[in-house]
């Protein structure tokens, strides 16, 4: 099954350290991906740009809005995402714990869910 991991951490904080503390974060999330990629456990995944970069777009009575900036404001912003894959969810924790950046702040981890075309049938909820 797919879980994805979504790291998030306090910008702010990450910004304050110095470029050898963060080179040196950046090795582990590489050397990380390896080792999940070796296991199997690795579907996917990037770092993100800052949410000072980011655009939020909406629908509202068939109308897009674009905003910049990220949706909401929170002490933590999302700084990337890990896809893993992982026999069930006790499995896709521990593999979580393994990333670096979990340290600094936290790692929502969620199952996917997989969509069909019509006519099959569907797990979950419908959106």
């Amino acid at each position: 099954m797919k879980y994805l991991a979504l790291v998030y951490y306090d910008e702010k904080l990450m910004e304050s350290k110095s470029q050898q503390e963060w080179d040196a974060l950046n090795q582990e999330c590489i050397a990380c991906v390896a080792g999940l990629n070796e296991s199997g456990h690795y579907v996917s995944g990037s770092p993100l740009m800052p949410t000072s970069s980011a655009t939020t777009v909406r629908v509202r009575d068939n109308r897009v809005t674009v905003t910049d900036g990220p949706f909401a404001e929170t002490k933590e912003q999302l700084a990337g995402f890990y896809m893993l894959e992982a026999r069930d969810l006790n499995e896709a924790i521990t593999l979580a714990g393994k990333i670096p950046p979990a340290r600094y702040g936290s790692v929502e981890v969620r199952p996917a869910r997989e969509l069909l075309a019509e006519g099959n049938q569907a797990g979950g909820d419908a959106d």
